[in-house]
């Protein structure tokens, strides 16, 4: 574990959801001489403070790649919301086994409903709908791939139930789980076919 000094600096950044995307801000961060401790998704540490014109340059240069390089605090804590559902939705293998609202309080350090309340003036939906709407595309891919019965991505997914799912996945989709698999082998048998 690093120990970052006093005068390190954390950036954020706006639209960084990949590996892609951290190996392109590496590779912006180390064209500019920055020296930094880590990029994760939508956040850097720098070793020490960032000067303007650096600054100004690392923006430019992000931006030509589509992420931007964020200033306003408000803006900062709505993309600290979405990283930290995105990452635990997406690219963590368990779901917390305490209540998500505990656990994003806890992460960010607010309390929840501020974090609420601000998630959903400035986004037009709450963290619940934006949560429930990663989820159902992480049961697209888990459907995708196949290898997970129904009621094992349920369980994974922290589902009640099957029938759960199925109800928050047609209500989000129009689609049943069932008819959104056939879609999936339909599509591979179309694509053998040619």
């Amino acid at each position: 574990m690093y120990e970052p000094l006093k005068t390190s600096e954390k950036l954020y950044v706006q639209f960084m959801v990949s590996l892609r995307c951290k190996m392109k801000v590496e590779e912006e961060l180390n064209n500019l001489g920055v020296s930094f401790y880590k990029v994760d998704l939508g956040v850097i540490e720098i070793h020490e403070k960032l000067k303007e014109s650096k600054r100004l340059l690392l923006k430019e240069n992000l931006l030509k790649s589509g992420l931007v390089l964020m200033d306003d605090k408000r803006s900062i804590l709505i993309e600290q919301i979405k990283t930290t559902i995105i990452e635990l939705i997406h690219n963590s293998e368990e779901l917390p086994k305490i209540n998500f609202s505990d656990y994003l309080a806890e992460k960010l350090e607010h309390d929840y409903t501020y974090l609420s309340n601000i998630f959903s003036e400035t986004k037009g939906i709450t963290i619940q709908q934006y949560m429930i709407a990663h989820k159902i595309e992480k049961v697209k891919e888990l459907l995708l791939y196949n290898e997970l019965s129904l009621s094992e991505i349920a369980y994974k997914m922290h589902y009640s139930s099957t029938a759960h799912l199925s109800t928050q996945f047609k209500k989000i989709t129009g689609l049943t789980l069932t008819y959104y698999k056939q879609l999936k082998l339909r599509r591979s048998m179309n694509l053998e076919d040619l």
